[in-house]
């Protein structure tokens, strides 16, 4: 497939996977996207999954028509791109390897050899002339590993981004790029928010045509849509108005109190209500939306004087990506010594500028006046 009348997609589409990285659903498969640079040299930029090793070659000898690529860029040594680096080398003997230090450094690790014999070295600036097109290279370190650089193609105006703007889905998923790329990114990108605004600090530099990541589609058309979305992302700033409520519930009765809260915020124009039960729901996806809007509630059980398992693996997720600039507001359920509040807040006492909303829910056991009156407080309060 051309992307260019020069750079030709040499990927390939995994529409049997079930849970990227053993964790995140990928109900529409993934994609471990690969490109063959043809000028007078050629340069491969990354590999693919293990598991497609002979379609990954097949697109090659394909793409190249009977040419030999001349360099395999390594951008990122994750397996899901670099695992064919010996299978190139055999089938490719006389190429060479461009890649970071670091990122020959882990393939000692993964393969026993550093490559040394055809090894090219490169770092912030340097370049590789393919003849008609230069090659230059950026550092893109922990986007989202250490090893990252990422590429840019003066030639064609192409950045070859790593993990960058990726998403899950395979290469031609008929969805919302958003919606997936906003769960890739907080879920694998998240917590490195200030090395991601490094690189697009450097990208703004480059007069940039298309990007080519190593997961989903090429992005050519509205590229200020996709840079803006990244840029509110990894500042950790609210990309829209409205309240995610996420909670927990043993009996019913919290969820009870979260089903009327949800009614009062609808019923005063909140901008828009989500709610995640947390031990049914994709875990990834609430983590996703509590990033995406401006306001959290979190409503849970004290469970062993502590908070309900799923309750402490959702707190945990999002502080884990830096969770900052939101309204976190309380709910807590106990029958005798309700202690989930504070245990919330202490989990949340790091996260950088967390407004706490001044009504607190507490529930005994079941709704009652009292806690009823709280809710609609709460309402109240998330909607002024």
């Amino acid at each position: 497939m051309n992307i260019t009348e020069s750079i030709k997609y040499i990927g390939v589409n995994d529409v049997d996977i079930d849970l990227f990285e053993g964790q995140y659903a990928v109900p529409n498969g993934m994609s471990y996207n690969s490109y063959a640079i043809i000028d007078e040299k050629i340069a491969i930029m990354d590999t693919v999954d293990v598991r497609f090793t002979d379609e990954w070659l097949r697109n090659i000898k394909d793409a190249l028509e009977g040419r030999i690529p001349d360099f395999l860029v390594v951008q990122h040594m994750e397996p899901d791109h670099s695992a064919n680096i010996m299978s190139f080398v055999n089938e490719y003997p006389e190429a060479k390897i461009v890649a970071s230090a670091k990122a020959f450094a882990m393939m000692k690790n993964f393969f026993g050899t550093d490559f040394s014999d055809k090894a090219i070295v490169v770092g912030e600036g340097d370049s590789l002339s393919l003849g008609r097109r230069e090659l230059t290279f950026i550092t893109a370190p922990m986007v989202h590993w250490p090893e990252v650089i990422v590429t840019y193609d003066s030639y064609d105006k192409a950045l070859f981004s790593a993990d960058g703007f990726g998403k899950f889905g395979t290469y031609n998923a008929q969805e919302d790029w958003a919606d997936e790329a906003r769960r890739y990114y907080i879920g694998i990108v998240g917590k490195y928010g200030a090395q991601v605004q490094a690189l697009l600090k450097k990208a703004a530099a480059l007069d940039i045509n298309m990007i080519c990541p190593l997961h989903g589609p090429v992005l050519n058309k509205n590229l200020g849509y996709y840079i803006n979305l990244y840029d509110i992302w990894s500042s950790y700033q609210a990309e829209e108005d409205g309240v995610v409520i996420a909670y927990t519930s043993v009996y019913g009765n919290t969820k009870k109190a979260v089903m009327q809260l949800e009614e009062m915020l609808k019923a005063n124009a909140a901008a828009k209500v989500l709610v995640f039960d947390l031990a049914r729901c994709d875990m990834a996806q609430a983590v996703s939306e509590a990033f995406r809007f401006s306001k959290l509630v979190l409503a849970t059980t004290t469970y062993n004087a502590d908070i309900f398992p799923f309750m402490r693996e959702f707190i945990d997720h999002l502080t884990e990506r830096n969770f900052q600039n939101r309204t976190v507001a309380f709910v807590e359920n106990g029958s005798w010594a309700p202690m989930a509040v504070k245990t919330m807040k202490g989990m949340l006492e790091n996260s950088k500028n967390l407004k706490h909303a001044q009504t607190e829910v507490k529930i005994l056991s079941a709704l009652d006046e009292a806690s009823s009156a709280q809710l609609r407080e709460l309402a109240k309060e998330l909607c002024d």
